[in-house]
């Protein structure tokens, strides 16, 4: 073979592989580490699955009253410590929840036993359960949540906490002061606190009490006020979970603190999936309307500073119907995906390297820009059931627009303005004067036009949509309950229903071909799997005229 046609072959087999890269998704160009800002509850029962998702952190939980239900000496968790090894080998950080009291722990006020008495004294059995365990799973799981939303009165099913707020800081204090001595390396949550239940009794907010008996303790300041994050379950409103975030952090911001805000829980599980039909539904919500509201809801969580974001849950159990009315699961318990896996797994694609987020429009058009490295992703969707334009400054001559479920299009602006055609909200629910979860969500993609900076301040949370730094680094300090229903809740009637355009967003639901079976077409092997075959047959050609030339 001549070096001519040597040559020549080099440049066709460098000109394929340029073609491939240019046009894999942002993010897969190489092998990508899971996400760390981004998360899924339970991961450990579908493996397979957040390993597609590529999560980077999970939660499990630890109920007092099924490890030791036979006594302190007992310890039957959940999880083998297998499992949970397998979970960290996978990328993914294991995030603990402690909760319950076996019957053989409480006292006459149904609280763990000796709980006021000092954090070391052996007969405070709240803190020698917190010891075991954080010793037990040190170097495994270093963070552990503490309970979870004890602010739900004893009238309603989902009530986990027989205390006055006084007791539950005395519950925090002595698991933050027993942890961080058995683990240095631990880092304390604050439980979460679902904003509703205090909405509707008409009291001042839970945390905001807590934190308010916390700061009476001489002590407290030394010991960080006895936790390093804050956590919140918020679910079906991307409006509201901007919205209370920004309340939660303005309540520690208020009082001197801190500490950064992690979302645990978000989701918006659907009615209609013929798998797990939901007659007597929370909040009017379609698959494909749960599959708009993951971006949405992720982009809205940043932009109000949220260190770190998790959907619950990955997969539906058979448990799961006993405990809850509705399938909160990106997966089938058959194993298929709802259209909301597809849309989380390119969520996490294209706002995993958010620095900073700034929620830039919010009308009858949803616009929040997440500055990253190297590129400037506009998060967009319509408000309203009717179609409508976003309009973005263009920061480079080119963008890249993708849609919800990975389809992308270069686009070019008009006198230095995008502007983008945004389809209607379904608006099966509406709340106020807007669709509680916009139409399809797209993502312009443009190269940066500002550099990340330097130094990342911790997030603080304003009344006005101003620019938000993101934290860049992981903070060096009972199964969910379903979500309450949400206030101000104005359902729209089936006539009104009727007149509503179809869903524009992606396929037919169960059933018929899904938005998965687009993205797995189009994933990594897929793209080398035809560069392949455009490479070979280029190779075949060449030698075949290299062989005719020569015969």
């Amino acid at each position: 073979m001549s070096r001519k046609l040597l040559f020549f072959l080099c440049c066709i087999i460098l000109s394929a592989g340029l073609f491939v890269v240019a046009w894999l998704p942002a993010g897969a160009q190489e092998e990508n580490s899971p996400s760390w800002r981004f998360g899924v509850i339970e991961s450990y029962e579908s493996p397979e699955h957040a390993d597609r998702l590529n999560v980077g952190w999970t939660r499990i939980p630890f109920n007092w009253a099924e490890i030791q239900q036979g006594g302190p000496q007992t310890w039957t968790a959940r999880l083998s410590d297998e499992q949970i090894k397998a979970e960290k080998a996978a990328g993914r950080l294991p995030v603990g929840l402690l909760i319950g009291i076996p019957e053989w722990a409480r006292d006459e006020s149904r609280l763990p036993a000796g709980l006021w008495l000092s954090h070391d004294n052996p007969n405070n059995l709240w803190a020698n359960f917190v010891r075991e365990g954080v010793s037990r799973y040190q170097g495994d799981i270093d963070h552990w949540i503490i309970w979870n939303e004890p602010d739900i009165g004893d009238t309603e099913i989902a009530h986990t906490w027989d205390g006055t707020v006084a007791d539950f800081a005395q519950l925090q204090r002595t698991a933050y002061r027993v942890a961080k001595e058995t683990n240095p390396d631990a880092v304390l949550h604050l439980a979460a606190f679902t904003y509703w239940a205090d909405y509707y009794a008409g009291t001042e907010q839970y945390m905001a009490r807590l934190l308010d008996n916390i700061r009476t303790d001489p002590q407290a300041a030394q010991y960080n006020f006895y936790f390093d994050v804050a956590t919140a379950h918020l679910y079906f409103q991307p409006n509201q979970i901007h919205d209370l975030l920004n309340l939660f952090t303005s309540i520690m911001r208020e009082r001197g603190l801190g500490q950064p805000i992690w979302l645990v829980e978000t989701n918006a599980p659907p009615k209609d999936d013929p798998a797990w039909p939901v007659p007597n539904w929370t909040l009017s919500v379609t698959q494909n309307e749960q599959a708009t509201f993951i971006p949405q809801a992720l982009a809205a969580a940043l932009a109000a500073g949220a260190e770190r974001v998790a959907v619950y849950k990955l997969i539906d159990t058979e448990q799961d119907r006993l405990a809850n009315p509705e399938p909160f699961g990106l997966v089938r318990q058959d194993g298929s995906e709802r259209p909301a896996f597809a849309t989380y797994r390119i969520a996490i694609d294209y706002l995993s390297e958010a620095y900073r987020a700034e929620r830039e429009r919010w009308n009858e058009v949803g616009q929040i820009r997440v500055d990253q490295p190297d590129r400037t992703t506009s998060v967009l969707f319509a408000r309203l059931p009717q179609w409508q334009q976003a309009q973005v400054t263009a920061t480079d001559d080119t963008a890249v627009l993708v849609d919800m479920w990975g389809t992308k299009e270069v686009i070019t602006p008009t006198m230095g303005i995008y502007s983008i055609d945004l389809p209607p909200a379904r608006c099966s629910q509406s709340i106020g004067d807007y669709c509680m979860i916009g139409g399809p969500t797209y993502y312009l993609v443009q190269s940066a036009d500002v550099a990340p900076p330097t130094a990342t301040p911790m997030a603080t949370a304003t009344p006005t949509p101003t620019p938000t730094i993101l934290p860049t680094f992981a903070p060096t300090s009972k199964a969910t309950d379903p979500p309450l229903a949400t206030p101000a809740i104005q359902v729209t009637s089936p006539s009104e229903l009727a007149s509503l355009p179809e869903e524009t967003a992606g396929p037919a639901l169960a059933g018929t071909e899904t938005p998965n079976q687009e993205i797995q077409a189009l994933e990594l092997p897929g793209y080398w799997m035809i560069a392949g075959g455009v490479i070979v047959i280029m190779l075949l050609g060449t030698i075949f005229v290299a062989t005719r030339r020569r015969f």
